[in-house]
């Protein structure tokens, strides 16, 4: 329950470069190391793209023929916004919402899902403290001194369920489906550096 609570508050203090206690900044990871890390998930996530991703809300194997067939769903199908979206005047998304952090490689010309997370409000998301946000701190400034480009984007799916516990589910399924490296259920399938803290 407390790595929920953790979770609401994702990218405080209105920049993703703030950190009271980033200790990444000294770590130096070679463009290999991270070219490499890219490909890996880049081949996953690419799999369940050509395979299709079918929503947790989906059919049973034995309904009739009769009944609506399975939808597929694909999250980079959903509009990207800048990481900064909710200092609009106007309000983009509001309500419950399954998120996606997404980055652009440019070296690759593929999109990585790198988190996923749930809301009960799109609209205030960005209002509190979360460890993917030095995540990506990290993240953009190792590929910046490798002279990699990173273009981070959010989308939000806004067809979720409002029910807390049901949305959760869906994130989870979300989650072990797309396995993105900033989530911590699964930082340790693919040795995600980004995420190190030295003491």
């Amino acid at each position: 329950m407390v790595a929920y609570e953790r979770q609401h508050d994702l990218f405080n203090k209105n920049d993703i470069n703030h950190s009271t206690n980033n200790t990444f900044k000294n770590i130096h990871i070679n463009k290999k190391v991270i070219e490499e890390w890219q490909s890996k998930i880049i081949n996953h996530q690419s799999l369940m793209l050509e395979n299709g991703y079918k929503n947790s809300n989906q059919s049973s194997l034995f309904e009739t023929a009769s009944e609506e067939p399975t939808q597929i769903f694909n999250p980079l199908e959903l509009t990207p916004l800048s990481l900064s979206f909710w200092r609009r005047q106007k309000s983009i998304h509001e309500g419950a919402a399954i998120y996606f952090v997404i980055d652009k490689t440019i070296n690759f010309d593929k999109n990585i899902i790198l988190y996923i997370g749930e809301t009960l409000s799109a609209e205030k998301r960005w209002k509190g403290d979360h460890d993917c946000k030095n995540y990506l701190s990290n993240y953009s400034e190792a590929l910046q001194k490798e002279g990699l480009t990173s273009q981070l984007n959010i989308r939000f799916w806004l067809d979720v369920p409002s029910e807390t516990k049901d949305r959760r589910k869906l994130e989870q399924d979300l989650i072990q489906t797309w396995l993105p490296p900033f989530n911590k259920e699964t930082r340790g399938i693919w040795s995600t550096p980004f995420t190190s803290q030295i003491n």
